[in-house]
């Protein structure tokens, strides 16, 4: 039980650490303007209204491919059904996404792409787990 709970934890913490290194990265290829007002929901509009294809890119892959990863090293570490961890990082997953989407306003497309895209990579990753484990016997 306690490798399951780790399992989980270091699957959740992967996740979260490659949607910081991804977003950072993206950040400093399209940077936000010194000004910019995070807490102004108005200037957060007005300025992603303006981003290119390219940021959301960054965003939408740092959600994917931490989802992706998180999940893949939980199902690796745990011994749990991968279905478990897929919904453990998955989720935690789609309710911090949901969030970050309520509370800075997206395009309705990348919303829903993003929030699609979740769901998939837990599920790939939760997949290539259990399809790496079948190799190796």
């Amino acid at each position: 039980m306690g490798k399951n709970i780790a399992a989980g934890i270091a699957g959740v913490v992967i996740a979260v650490a490659l949607v910081w290194l991804i977003e950072m990265i993206g950040h400093s290829v399209y940077p936000p303007p010194p000004n910019l007002d995070f807490a102004d929901r108005d200037a957060m509009r007005d300025y992603i209204s303006t981003l290119p294809i390219g940021a959301f890119l960054f965003l939408g892959g740092a959600w994917f491919v931490a989802t992706l990863c998180g999940t893949f090293a939980a199902c690796k570490i745990g011994s749990a059904k991968p279905v478990v961890f897929a919904g453990v990082v998955g989720g935690l997953m789609l309710i911090a996404t949901a969030a970050n989407l309520i509370m800075i306003p997206h395009p309705l497309w990348f919303s829903i792409l993003g929030i699609v895209g979740i769901m998939i990579a837990a599920w790939l990753g939760m997949t290539l787990a259990a399809g790496s484990a079948s190799n190796r016997e």
